[in-house]
């Protein structure tokens, strides 16, 4: 949000144009001789000339959430309406950026106070109005051109990941009178002007936006490619589509930071906009410190993953109204990259804690609590947010597509999934990714079990499987059906023991075992292993599978002959191939390449079939 622009309140011409603080409970304050004052209005109270907005009005009071820490403002301190609603600014510079939850730039505030804390009342634009940006008029835009909402009609290089298209505002239309010709402008340069009868507008290359407002599209898609995560239990057992809703909820120390960070550094996404709410600092300064180091291929040269992060961080330590808003600021940035025709991801951190945020403000208005001290509106709220995921086709010209996915992790008060926040959330996201604590303390990486995790996109992605992988789909659906059937035996084996199961009930506990621990399991922190692209995905898998398929045929084909095959047979004889089989994660795709890989992977399901062939002769 602009808060340079916002009217102070030495600014008004009249005294009676001034509110009265009435009563301060928290971050929630009560203003009366407030008439005239709409719904999420922006306001300053009191002589810091803290930010606010109104969420409550009641004749001439008006109840108001103040974004910062409200300590020192006293009854009968005067309160400024705006006239604006809470917005964000959208333009070149957003990229790289770290913003708190209203959009106020961290790193400019340091280099200003000097402080490592935010000042309160602080005024300072949100994109830098000093850089200068290389704009690039459209080909086919002149004067007498006619433009309308959403078209876009320049570019600058933000950098060398991304290409800021400049966009006619979704309100705007008209006839061109004046664009601007190649050149160097900074943000708050007119570059382009439009007549629409006989009303002249000028425009920037940035927009300011309401953050609660959903941006408008020319119409919803249905999503049908996957959103790849690089971590195998996601992509080939519970996959999330570019402009799905995944929930990752879990206990603490179970890995939803680690599993919201990766998708940060390996999805297919362009865009990525990771928001801090209510979480530790640490994990935030963790984002910062390994985000710049690491590094992707772009038509051959390195480019750190930071060019295409935004992150907007709400800690716990800052104050809680902020919270609820750094979660709209975050999807309307999103929505802005989705409109240019990228495909974005939003990682929510986590909206456990944006619902606390909604607790707490609902009690100091002593509204009626619901579930768990929770408001009653709190389903409808998360809904709100969810919704605006999706892949859609963009407003104006020319003709594009872009995506949002939100990923929001939720922390539920000791991983207990009953809770009110992860209840309404799994009613409405359409992935689920349920942490174990069981599972994160056996040191299983990602914690993911795969009992409880559902996603109800696997119809939505069969063309696109069937298209590329066609023998993924069996291969997905006998891998489930096998870590069921170990679920289903684990009782009956800790009552009698392993010896007396039947040998296909052998074939099918040792298969699952090196599912579970040399597939489904990964070390985020190795080279080879950290990401796993979807091509070894389908061929570790493929060649587990043939594995269980061709132990099975061997015992069935022999049950009844002198020379019979049992497991024991097969795992003394077979002992290398199985070996590499666990060994094939082993591969490092950075430096072997896809070739070599699948070449590798080829050649073992060969030696196997042989292996095999050799053993049933």
């Amino acid at each position: 949000m602009e808060f340079v622009e916002l009217p102070k309140i030495g600014d008004a011409e009249k005294e009676s144009e001034l509110g009265f603080v009435h009563g301060v409970s928290g971050p929630v304050v009560i203003a009366c001789k407030m008439a005239g004052a709409a719904m999420y209005e922006l306001v300053r109270v009191g002589h810091f000339e803290l930010v606010g907005e109104i969420i409550r009005l009641d004749g001439d009071l008006a109840t108001v959430q103040v974004y910062e820490e409200t300590s020192g403002v006293c009854v009968g301190d005067p309160v400024l309406r705006t006239g604006k609603p809470l917005s964000v600014v959208l333009g070149p510079g957003i990229m790289g950026s770290i913003f708190d939850g209203i959009q106020r730039p961290l790193k400019d505030i340091t280099e200003l106070t000097k402080s490592i804390y935010i000042p309160r009342g602080i005024n300072i634009s949100a994109l830098s109005r000093d850089l200068k940006w290389d704009f690039k008029p459209g080909s086919n835009i002149r004067v007498g051109s006619h433009l309308t909402g959403g078209d876009i009609y320049g570019m600058v290089h933000e950098n060398s990941l991304i290409k800021h298209m400049i966009m006619v505002p979704p309100r705007s239309r008209g006839t061109v009178t004046h664009i601007a010709p190649a050149g160097n402008y900074d943000i708050s340069d007119v570059v382009l002007e439009l007549d629409f009868e006989g009303v002249k507008e000028k425009l920037t290359m940035m927009q300011v936006w309401p953050v609660r407002q959903i941006r408008p599209v020319s119409e919803k898609l249905p999503a049908n490619h996957p959103l790849l995560t690089g971590q195998r239990v996601l992509d080939a057992l519970f996959p999330c589509v570019q402009g799905g809703t995944t929930a990752i909820p879990g206990a603490f120390g179970c890995g939803k930071t680690v599993i919201s960070q990766s998708l940060s550094k390996y999805s297919n996404s362009d865009v990525i906009i990771y928001v801090g709410c209510g979480e530790r600092g640490n994990e935030m300064s963790e984002v910062l410190r390994d985000f710049p180091e690491l590094t992707m291929e772009v038509d051959g040269k390195t480019e750190t993953i930071m060019k295409r992060t935004s992150l907007v961080a709400n800690t716990s330590n800052m104050p809680v109204a902020a919270r609820e808003a750094s979660i709209y600021t975050g999807i309307t940035l999103s929505e802005y990259f989705r409109d240019m025709g990228y495909h974005v991801s939003m990682m929510a951190d986590s909206t456990s804690r944006w619902a606390e945020a909604l607790r707490e403000i609902s009690g100091r208005l002593a509204e009626m609590p619901a579930d768990s001290g929770y408001p009653a509106y709190l389903g409808a709220r998360l809904a709100s947010f969810y919704e605006r995921a999706g892949r859609v086709k963009c407003l104006g010209s020319p003709e594009r597509e872009g995506s949002v996915s939100i990923v929001g992790a939720v922390s539920p008060p000791g991983g207990d999934f009953s809770d009110p926040v992860t209840s309404a959330t799994l009613g409405i996201v359409q992935v689920f990714w349920g942490l174990d604590k069981k599972l994160a303390q056996r040191k299983h990486f990602p914690s993911v079990n795969w009992l409880i995790s559902y996603s109800k996109y696997t119809r939505a992605l069969d063309e696109h499987y069937e298209r590329l992988f066609p023998e993924f789909i069996s291969l997905r659906t006998k891998a489930k059906e096998i870590l069921q059937e170990e679920e289903d035996l684990a009782e009956i084996v800790q009552l009698v023991g392993k010896a007396s199961l039947a040998e296909t009930d052998k074939i099918t506990l040792e298969v699952a075992k090196l599912i579970k621990d040399d597939f489904l399991q990964q070390n985020g922190y190795s080279s080879y292993d950290r990401f796993c692209p979807f091509y070894k995905t389908v061929g570790m898998l493929q060649n587990m599978i043939a594995f269980y398929e061709l132990s099975r045929h061997a015992v069935e084909s022999t049950a009844q002959s002198e020379h019979k095959i049992t497991w024991a047979i097969i795992r003394e004889n077979l002992a290398d191939i199985m070996y590499k089989l666990s060994s094939m994660k082993f591969q490092d795709p950075g430096k072997d390449g896809e070739a070599k890989i699948k070449a590798c992977y080829a050649q073992l399901n060969e030696e196997m079939q042989n292996a095999f062939r050799n053993l049933e002769d």
